[in-house]
């Protein structure tokens, strides 16, 4: 069985339901979390397997698999993800990206010394 990707307009429906300010919120905060399920779901589907062929592979359950690429409230762990990544013949790069702007850093900035 090939696996064949839904495909999701991110634009058209943040168009429809965008109009509420709480939907685009939630959504944009959930951004790379649907980005990271978009390159899973894009390599399995380059690799030409299904859920069942990468649970094989891992070593585990297509239930397993398929909370990998639901996104949502489970959060995979690097083994994990790892994992997935070879099944689907991939290497998993996770890079950190200095944001155009600080975040707020009152929590954990550094203190200037004072000299006395």
């Amino acid at each position: 069985m090939k696996y064949e990707p839904v495909s999701h307009d991110r634009e058209a429906f943040l168009k429809k339901a965008g109009k509420s300010e709480g939907i685009r919120k939630a959504y944009d905060d959930l951004d790379e979390e649907y980005r990271i399920v978009r390159e899973m779901l894009s390599a399995r589907s380059q690799a030409g397997l299904t859920q069942e062929a990468v649970a094989a592979l891992m070593g585990t359950t297509k239930s397993a698999a398929s909370r990998l690429e639901s996104g949502g409230t489970h959060t995979p762990s690097i083994a994990a993800l790892k994992k997935y990544a070879k099944a689907v013949g991939c290497n998993l790069e996770i890079r950190l990206v200095r944001r155009d702007r600080p975040a707020n850093r009152s929590a954990g900035s550094p203190k200037k010394h004072v000299s006395r």
